[in-house]
């Protein structure tokens, strides 16, 4: 009988190549956790998961299945920059000061094997109070998104007045990856069992998010 052969040190060392791949990919790919919980509220807890390449889980429950979107580039471009400013959340942002309860936050940075994180009521860090800005506007854009699609499903009667909401978030600037929007505001237009005003309102939007995304010609 032939003995066994022994494994040539070249493949070894390729098999542990292809192992250690994915550990290396993720520790180049660095993730946020973004959490609010806030009894009373609507919703009383949502977390965000956003990685580098702007894409976003959304979860109001830990053990549910996410709604995803994806940032655009800039977006996410600046909520990262923004982390890295609050130094990956390796020190507080809490300000300590005596203020009415607002919702505990948590902040994770998560990249390989390092995980920091901060959790806070009340921050007076600038770049912590502009981050808390961006977790905000996505929730609001995604619970305005699921709003339409229930009143696109349930409510015809009821269109016209979410879209007005979304337009007026869309003025005061709390919108973000507009182009989740799209499809739906497509279908809205071009279906008759809605009102006319309704049609008419997701269609000038639809115009309005494309025009937004378009890149800007140079001066």
């Amino acid at each position: 009988m032939n003995a066994p052969r022994t494994p040539r040190p070249r493949l070894i060392l390729a098999a542990a190549l292809l192992l250690a791949a994915p550990a290396l990919a993720a520790a180049g790919e660095p993730r946020l956790v973004l959490s609010k919980r806030f009894p009373g509220s609507r919703p009383e807890f949502v977390e965000l998961r956003i990685a580098q390449d702007g894409q976003v889980e959304y979860r109001e429950t830990p053990d549910e299945e996410p709604l995803r979107v994806r940032l655009a580039a800039a977006e996410s471009q600046a909520i990262f920059d923004l982390a890295r400013k609050c130094d990956r959340f390796r020190r507080p942002l809490e300000s300590g000061l005596k203020v009415a309860r607002m919702g505990e936050k948590l902040f994770r940075w998560e990249d390989g094997d390092q995980h920091f994180e901060t959790r806070f009521n009340y921050t007076q860090d600038l770049d912590g109070q502009a981050l808390q800005d961006w977790y905000e506007r996505i929730v609001e854009s995604e619970m305005l998104l699921v709003d339409l699609q229930r009143t696109a499903k349930y409510d015809h009667l009821g269109v016209n007045q979410t879209l007005l909401e979304l337009e007026a978030a869309y003025d005061n600037k709390r919108l973000v990856a507009l182009e989740q929007y799209l499809p739906l505001l497509d279908r809205i237009a071009k279906n008759e069992t809605y009102m006319h005003m309704a049609r008419e309102r997701a269609a000038t939007l639809a115009d309005t998010f494309r025009g937004a995304q378009a890149p800007k010609a140079c001066q």
